[in-house]
């Protein structure tokens, strides 16, 4: 049975990730006991996951390299420009393999590596101390102990926290625009990322009284066992970090990654996207098609501009004159096209 690839970007679902082959020696993981792969979440994700996952359209680079992530058990770097579907990427993966819903973790200058792996509420559980709530032994979170140690009640997983447990089959973590973080998270994230392994100090500090917590995940309400504070990947996970190209990152966090560019979409690839989103084409919506490709070629356009302009040239009721007024504005040039560049 051939081994590659795994993820064949046909927008296919099945159970190819059983064909994985073993990690690399340096790459296994022994995390437990096994978790199963969550379901589908409720109706409003499952449909917002479909539309990002039917909506991308893979190249035979992004196949590959998906795949080399996937076998090597290493995070993917997505860079590229605006609209190039770096972020629906990961959704499409998890919908043609069937790895459940796409853990997210949206960066901004101010995340920091706990915010990824858990979140505690000290002053919260400070309080239920003062008024006598707790459990009433340990793993049982609920009606009043006398010592107040509930840790576990205010304490629940991150995205990548989540994505780092004991899964039998990858999760898939969108780790999104992380060029918009501090000069310091590429590098905090090296360990975890390296030893597919954390801990939570909150729990083994608390170990010696209560070896197991129930910890809440990031994405549903069912908890999950925690022994002694420690949290090791038994599946590591098919991390995505997208990129818009606004900073370098640190020698030792780029070998740890296998890299991928995706270019501005080419007329045919455009017309596949919008048709996608928008169905068929019309003649009107293939002239808005060259007018934002010849837009394009003197200045930095982002393909939502053009699928948000056609949209609204579709609203019954609009003038000529208004669509052309309308399509103008919202193809505003991001900024310069020398500013842009495809690596």
């Amino acid at each position: 049975m051939s081994l590659w690839p795994v993820y064949t970007g046909t927008d296919e679902p099945h159970d190819g990730v059983s064909r994985l082959p073993d990690p690399p020696p340096w790459r296994a993981f022994d995390g437990g006991p096994p978790l199963p792969s969550p379901s589908g979440g409720d109706d409003s994700v499952s449909r917002d996951r479909k539309h990002r996952a039917g909506t991308y359209r893979a190249t035979r680079e992004s196949v590959d390299l998906v795949n080399a992530a996937m076998v090597l058990r290493r995070p993917l770097l997505i860079t590229g420009p605006p609209g190039s579907g770096k972020s629906s990427l990961p959704y499409a993966v998890a919908r043609e393999l069937k790895l459940g819903p796409v853990l997210r973790w949206n960066i901004t200058s101010r995340s920091t590596l706990q915010d990824g792996l858990y979140q505690y509420d000290p002053m919260a559980r400070l309080y239920a101390a003062s008024r006598g709530a707790g459990r009433t032994s340990p793993g049982e979170p609920g009606d009043g102990n006398p010592t107040g140690d509930a840790i576990e009640d205010h304490l629940r997983l991150g995205p990548l926290g989540t994505a780092l447990l004991p899964y039998e089959r990858p999760r898939v973590l969108l780790i999104d625009e992380i060029d918009k973080s501090d000069l310091d998270l590429p590098n905090d994230l090296l360990n975890v990322l390296e030893e597919g392994q954390y801990e939570i100090p909150e729990l083994v500090r608390a170990a010696e009284h209560t070896p197991t917590a129930r910890l809440m995940a990031a994405d549903g309400e069912d908890r999950v066992t925690v022994e002694r504070g420690l949290v090791r990947c038994r599946a590591f996970p098919f991390i995505v970090l997208t990129s818009n190209g606004e900073r370098e990152f640190p020698p030792a966090f780029l070998r740890r990654c296998v890299p991928l560019h995706l270019s501005r979409p080419d007329p045919r690839h455009l017309e596949a996207i919008v048709r996608a989103h928008l169905g068929d084409l019309n003649g009107e919506t293939k002239q808005m098609i060259a007018t934002f490709l010849e837009r394009r070629s003197t200045g930095e356009l982002a393909t939502d501009q053009l699928l948000n302009a056609i949209y609204l040239s579709r609203v019954p009721g609009l003038t000529t004159e208004s669509r052309e007024a309308l399509a103008v504005s919202l193809m505003t040039h991001l900024g310069p096209a020398s500013e842009f560049h495809d690596f």
